[in-house]
């Protein structure tokens, strides 16, 4: 977008090849350049889009272990490591069409037993590196039958040459200390991933982006009964009944008054494109600041734990001293 001091965010409403992650990684390089080549300076991806949101958790009783199996060692099968070949694909196609990309991701825990997952937004550059990940905080409800916990150390904000960018994914929306944390930081692009939608969804985004007067990107995917295979048992026996659309989107993208600029888009997929300039970034801030003029630290307090949890620390034992000669 033409102006040094405007830029263009775009948000993917979009279904994954279901847990097809070769073939969502070929749709999700065409969705980049189409952001890219709309003038997007950022595109923003759903919650879990790399290979699929694990729809079944709202639908299979937890007791039911035997397709509860099946289902997480095929969703196994198509998540990504960080560092690993998927993300340093997207790092090349990002850095080959100039834009920043924040991506939904299933991501495996590779540092330690490789076998549980994490729901992931990495942030990627329009350089072609990893600026950096949020692993969810905690899974909500059914999906801590698939996600882990993140330990929270890697929760950050992002310089960018058009704003500060940060985001939580879905109802970590909902935490109003991790949303302070990343406006104490100076956050003011906010992206949002998730799997929720309708009316209350987009009212929390519209007073996200009120509190902390910065554009929210509001991106879910939209998921029509058709693009889950029918060769997973689960469609038949649990969404038989089911016709159309298992969640209709309702992507929003919200300026930092609070309204709504684009979207919300309903039973389709498509891109979100929206325009701001800088001065709408900080002009608001004149009435409200919430961790700046507004904040009272003389009488509140938030501390911020920055400590990674690793399962298994190894303490060497030192060489004993060796003899005086």
């Amino acid at each position: 977008m033409d102006g040094s001091e405007s830029f263009r965010v775009a948000a993917v409403q979009a279904a994954p090849v279901f847990l097809d992650l070769e073939a969502t990684l070929e749709k999700a390089y065409g969705l980049i350049e189409e952001a890219a080549a709309g003038g997007a300076n950022l595109v923003a991806f759903p919650e879990a889009f790399l290979p699929g949101y694990p729809v079944w958790v709202w639908f299979i009783p937890p007791g039911r272990t035997h397709p509860l199996r099946e289902l997480y060692s095929l969703l196994h099968a198509g998540s990504v490591s960080i560092p690993g070949p998927a993300i340093d694909r997207l790092c090349e196609v990002a850095a080959d069409c100039g834009i920043d990309v924040a991506m939904g991701v299933n991501e495996r825990n590779s540092e330690a037993s490789n076998s549980t997952l994490f729901n992931t937004l990495v942030f990627i550059g329009r350089e072609g590196t990893v600026l950096g990940r949020q692993r969810k905080f905690i899974p909500t409800a059914g999906e801590r039958l698939v996600w882990g916990r993140g330990d929270g150390s890697e929760l950050a904000v992002h310089d960018r040459a058009y704003g500060r960018v940060g985001g939580l994914l879905c109802w970590e929306n909902y935490m109003p200390l991790a949303r302070y944390t990343l406006g104490a930081w100076g956050e003011q692009i906010h992206v949002a991933p998730t799997w929720d939608r309708g009316e209350p969804w987009i009212s929390s985004m519209r007073h996200i982006a009120k509190e902390g007067r910065c554009v929210v990107m509001g991106v879910c995917q939209a998921l029509h009964i058709d693009s889950i295979p029918d060769s997973l048992d689960f469609k038949g026996e649990y969404l038989g009944q089911m016709d159309g659309w298992v969640n209709p989107g309702l992507s929003v993208i919200v300026d930092p008054d609070g309204k709504v600029v684009a979207g919300p888009l309903s039973e389709e997929e498509g891109v979100l494109f929206a325009d701001f300039h800088r001065d709408q970034l900080v002009g608001p801030r004149w009435q409200l600041d919430s961790a700046g003029h507004y904040a009272r630290p003389d009488v509140f307090e938030l501390r911020y734990h920055r400590r990674p949890a690793p399962v298994l620390q190894v303490i060497e034992e030192p060489e004993p001293p060796g003899e005086a000669v």
